[in-house]
């Protein structure tokens, strides 16, 4: 939990200048070892904040935290109808966890958890999905469907709508790497990771997990095995709102999932390979120690990958442990 008062430290430690011990002791009413000790707790959370000699502290970069008043304002007249509990957390294991929880306890569809950071964040595969504090979006949204087999493509829908919201904002040259891959100049932004959490009441309940890169420190972005991209490089969209993302996600993603058992991935077929950064181009497919070469031809009605390989037989593979990679030149 993250407390009042450190939720006014970041606050004043935001407005993009250096603030002295005694100028945040007055602020926060405590004392400059009280001020010493809030600093060192969000530190410990891995914030950026530097003690200047002779001038005060401040933040590396700016931070906005996350509140739910300003993401509900921003919310379409439909997309509001459709949330129900809109859950915030300083810090989790992974949204998904914590959603998945909440989904075996009779949580609705449209429930939604965010988080400021999480500390065992996943990605596919299993992979760990690094998850500074308040620097990106961590979020994961609850739908209940009729049936599993209704699901094919969802996370291809998903990561269309994404790519939507993000050439609406400004980033140009966000794209998709199938399966579930954001990218932007291709390096990753993102992901979507989906989850089944077993069927309730004759419905199966399905966890839609997104991670998006806004700011990530030089610390952590050391430590993604890949290339990798955040918001903030993207000059047309610097100095964006976390919460103004969050809704506009949300104005997308809830109408769309409410549609989804009758619309299915057709909807959205051919956007989704107008935003493939990799149609048409000559890949490597990795599965287990084996190698696919071949050019990729689209996807199947089903979220399928197709993949034209070197022999001319045209070949249909689900996502599974399948790693997708350009062709070395």
């Amino acid at each position: 939990m993250l407390s009042e008062r450190n939720r006014q430290l970041i606050r004043a430690l935001s407005e993009g200048r250096a603030c002295s011990g005694n100028e945040l002791a007055e602020r926060l009413g405590i004392s400059r070892a009280g001020v010493w000790k809030a600093v060192r707790q969000l530190q410990a959370l891995g914030m950026e904040i530097h003690a200047v000699p002779g001038v005060g502290y401040r933040l590396e970069h700016p931070i906005e935290l996350l509140e739910a008043e300003a993401i509900q304002g921003g919310l379409t007249g439909e997309a509001a109808a459709r949330l129900r509990d809109l859950h915030i957390h300083a810090v989790v294991e992974s949204t998904n966890t914590s959603l998945r929880d909440a989904a075996r306890t009779g949580a609705a569809s449209g429930s939604l958890c965010l988080a400021e950071m999480q500390t065992s964040g996943r990605g596919r595969l299993g992979r760990r999905w690094q998850s500074p504090f308040a620097g990106n979006v961590y979020m994961s949204l609850l739908w209940h469907f009729s049936s599993p087999a209704l699901l094919e493509g969802l996370s291809l829908a998903i990561g269309a709508l994404l790519v939507r919201v993000l050439r609406a904002a400004g980033a140009e040259g966000a794209a998709l790497k199938w399966p579930n891959d954001i990218q932007w100049n291709e390096r990753k932004l993102g992901g979507v990771l989906i989850e089944l959490s077993g069927e309730i009441n004759g419905q199966c309940a399905v966890i839609v997990g997104i991670g998006l890169n806004c700011f990530i420190p030089s610390r952590s972005m050391a430590e993604i095995d890949q290339p990798a991209a955040a918001l903030h490089q993207i000059r047309a969209i610097r100095g964006f709102s976390r919460n103004r993302l969050v809704a506009d996600l949300l104005n997308a993603l809830l109408p769309a999932l409410a549609d989804y058992e009758t619309e299915g991935l057709a909807a959205y077929l051919e956007e989704w390979q107008s935003y493939h950064a990799y149609h048409g181009r000559a890949v490597r497919l990795e599965r287990g120690g084996d190698v696919i070469e071949g050019t990729i031809a689209g996807v199947t009605a089903s979220g399928m990958l197709l993949l034209d390989g070197q022999d001319g037989v045209r070949r249909e593979f689900s996502s599974g442990d399948i790693r997708l990679r350009a062709a070395v030149p």
